[in-house]
């Protein structure tokens, strides 16, 4: 089993680091792509340095690394972009979503990839709102998280509790026959219809959230949950 793990990542240079160590550390046989996003902030630079040190390793010691993969956008295409151009080279039997700031843990890897591994599910969606620890955060983004997954939720009629969540876990050949065209956030929306239509086994498991605020480089708004439920109504009414 190769666990391709996608981290798109815009302007993070405060978390890029970190969020790689973590990722690298996870004890599976894995490939780590990461995408740029057309980072301003220097996060392009300490990939590049990243990539430069594998680079330089003796053949005998990064024959036994983790593949890291660094992919550059050439301007900013949204987190949906991101992760379409991750799906498009991942070679691996299952692929995770793992957003660069940390907000979310790898060390919940095991709990995720449980249900697959078992052969109960095709899709693993972590969800923040299943008893996990988390940070105290935002009340109205709470509250936008529950409406907006109300309403995906009735339009798939799926019972998930955490739509909107950025850990999802996908068997590989859940999207042949899918194409991403959701920028930005719409992402989430628009594959949770997807694969719905599809028929897909769909999982929930509690996940650990450790949310960080605006002042950290929060970038989700307001905005982009009014978008979220047009792009709702699109994929599950408008779209075949």
């Amino acid at each position: 089993m190769l666990l391709s793990i996608i981290v798109p990542a815009y302007n993070e240079i405060n978390f890029i680091e970190e969020a790689i160590r973590c990722v690298s550390e996870a004890p599976y046989d894995k490939e780590i792509i990461i995408v740029d996003d057309g980072s301003t902030d220097g996060t392009r630079e300490v990939l590049n340095s990243i990539l430069n040190a594998q680079n330089s390793k003796p053949e005998s010691i990064a024959q036994h690394s983790n593949e890291i993969r660094v992919i550059f956008h050439k301007k900013n295409m949204g987190k949906g972009g991101a992760v379409r151009t991750g799906i498009n080279i991942a070679k691996g039997d299952i692929i995770i979503i793992q957003d660069a700031d940390l907000e979310y843990d790898p060390k919940d890897y095991p709990v995720l990839l449980e249900p697959i591994i078992e052969g109960k599910a095709d899709i693993v969606y972590g969800s923040r709102f299943l008893g996990g620890p988390h940070r105290v955060h935002y009340f109205w983004h709470y509250i936008g998280n529950l409406l907006i997954t109300l309403v995906s939720n009735m339009f798939t009629d799926l019972n998930l509790t955490d739509m909107e969540t950025g850990y999802k876990v996908f068997k590989r050949e859940v999207f042949e026959g899918i194409e991403i065209k959701s920028n930005r956030f719409g992402f989430e929306p628009e594959i949770t219809a997807k694969v719905a239509k599809k028929g897909c086994v769909i999982y929930e498991v509690p996940i650990s959230y450790y949310g960080r605020s605006y002042e950290q480089g929060k970038k989700i708004t307001w905005k982009d949950g009014v978008k979220a439920v047009f792009t709702i109504i699109k994929y599950n009414c408008l779209s075949r």
